[in-house]
């Protein structure tokens, strides 16, 4: 089955990061470091790994520094050069976003997911588009998205990466009805926006990645209010059921909700643990704790 190309991603980061106050009182959340890079770098590599060509951010107030980070700064390189830090001049141009590549839009007020991706519709166009949550960070051989982009030249259709979520814990989600299973694909009957655990169709949830036809736009134009009093990117999505293939992709990795300070943590030890500079350094650092605990 031949599809359209993924060649856009929409990352929603109008949020105002009210979880770590005060550090985002005047810093972006999406630029909290996860080791040695922001959070949005890491989605923006995770994207361009991925295949995708053209970048664009849905933001708000207070956001500019986020363009700024991606932005090319010769006097930071020519300052590097000069002291003979080639290494960190490399780290330096992989946070570089190509010309042209970054479109930004604004997200005025805060009415949901769902809204912010409609914000982005003029840009996006009649093509299927990819949308990251930067809060949501994947450890994986294979990025997330990329694994999803390789399944969809075959499946098609809308799809949405998912995890199995405690019980307990499926009003926190959107959580799947679900149909046939096939490898990692999950046929969705339905979708239901943080259902009670009472009510909760499975513990299949949607988790911050998805692949996206433009037909989207036909149902968050009505601004129809979901769960919260918010327009829901999932109630839009089980619209399309039945009109449009929607699957759940169960990714290959480990999760981690940086959207709060347990998952923030959680992943700057696995992700250091990882890297060949310091991860025996911070072995080192767990040990040292393991009596005092």
């Amino acid at each position: 089955m031949h599809n359209k190309p993924v060649r856009k991603a929409v990352f929603p980061i109008a949020g105002l990061g009210t979880r770590f106050l005060p550090a985002t009182k005047s810093m972006p959340k999406e630029m909290l470091p996860l080791v040695d890079r922001p959070l949005i770098q890491h989605a923006f590599e995770e994207a361009r790994e991925a295949g995708i060509e053209e970048f664009i951010f849905i933001t708000g107030r207070g956001k500019e520094l986020l363009e700024e980070h991606f932005d090319y700064q010769p006097e930071l390189e020519q300052t590097l050069l000069s002291r003979g830090k080639h290494d960190m001049i490399e780290k330096v141009r992989e946070s570089e976003m190509p010309e042209g590549k970054l479109f930004l839009t604004r997200q005025a007020r805060p009415l949901g997911l769902g809204h912010a991706i409609w914000c982005a519709r003029h840009l996006i166009g009649d093509e299927p588009f990819a949308v990251m949550l930067p809060d949501d960070v994947f450890l994986s051989n294979t990025p997330c998205l990329k694994q999803m982009v390789d399944s969809y030249q075959n499946e098609g259709g809308n799809m949405m990466a998912v995890m199995d979520v405690p019980k307990e814990e499926t009003n926190k989600y959107g959580i799947l009805d679900i149909g046939e299973e096939k490898e990692n694909i999950v046929s969705v009957k339905g979708l239901v926006e943080k259902p009670a655990p009472e009510n909760a169709p499975s513990n299949l949830s949607i988790v911050g990645r998805y692949i996206l036809q433009p037909e989207i736009f036909n149902y968050l134009s009505k601004f129809e209010k979901g769960a919260g009093g918010e327009i829901q990117l999932t109630d839009a999505i089980a619209h399309m059921i039945g009109e449009i293939p929607v699957n759940g992709y169960r990714f290959e990795g480990q999760r981690y909700d940086c959207g709060g300070r347990r998952g923030f943590i959680e992943a700057n030890i696995a992700f250091s643990l990882q890297d060949p500079e310091i991860g025996n350094d911070v072995r080192d650092i767990i040990k040292s704790y393991e009596g005092k605990l």
